[in-house]
């Protein structure tokens, strides 16, 4: 609020573009044109301008967060495909860095993140969500990680191949079986749950996940700041 009160938050402009627009360019360049948008608030937006998008609806979306949210094209992941937040800045250089990666789950892994960070007063470092590596490999991917220990903040970018995203499922499946209806890691109950308290659980049950880094290119709109901040400094690789 209020750049949204009255349009999704993808709809965002920065720099003449939509940030939804933004991510869309990126993925082109890199040959991703077949996009599925997973979506409630002001969907039917999104849908009058995009008819080109495969839809899926969390008609849940005010009790529900990202995890549960990804979750609704679970019909879609018998195939490799990349997931994105919808209110970040990235650029192609980012989608080919994962995309460039071998290993079946991919985290694609700002490492300039605190660079970032300066301008920011209303999302503070506490509240990113960084990453530990490890020999190629993430070893943990949560907020409480202090700021000296991380290796970088994770984009909200990964790329699964068709069995990292049957790892994916079998993981998620598991756990709303074990925790629906109740506490998940730091969510109140599972419904709740981030997808990095998935990816953390899936780390901690010993499934392999790899990083790849990009220097900057990238930024988030978390906040009305994060939105001035965007028109400010975003040049999107041009």
């Amino acid at each position: 609020m209020p750049t949204t009160a009255d349009t999704p938050k993808c709809f965002a402009e920065v720099g003449g573009r939509r940030l939804l627009d933004w991510a869309l360019r990126a993925f082109a360049a890199e040959g991703i044109d077949d996009i599925c948008f997973i979506g409630g608030y002001q969907i039917e937006k999104v849908e009058r301008d995009y008819p080109q998008f495969t839809f899926r609806h969390n008609s849940g979306w005010e009790h529900n967060n990202i995890l549960a949210s990804l979750m609704h094209a679970e019909d879609l992941m018998d195939q490799a495909f990349v997931c994105c937040y919808s209110d970040i800045l990235f650029t192609a250089d980012v989608v080919r860095r994962v995309l460039a990666d071998p290993a079946d789950i991919v985290l694609s892994v700002d490492t300039n993140w605190l660079e970032r960070y300066r301008h920011r007063t209303q999302h503070p470092p506490d509240d990113a969500e960084k990453v530990v590596a490890k020999n190629g490999s993430v070893t943990r991917n949560h907020r409480a990680i202090a700021p000296s220990e991380a290796h970088g903040e994770y984009t909200g970018i990964a790329k699964f191949s068709p069995a990292g995203a049957a790892q994916l499922r079998r993981h998620f499946h598991v756990a709303r079986e074990k925790f629906s209806r109740k506490p998940f890691r730091e969510a109140a109950v599972f419904e709740k749950a981030y997808l990095i308290h998935l990816l953390q659980q899936m780390i901690e049950d010993g499934v392999n996940m790899a990083h790849a880094d990009t220097p900057g290119n990238y930024m988030e709109v978390d906040t009305q700041e994060d939105f001035e901040l965007a028109r400010k400094y975003w040049r999107g690789g041009d």
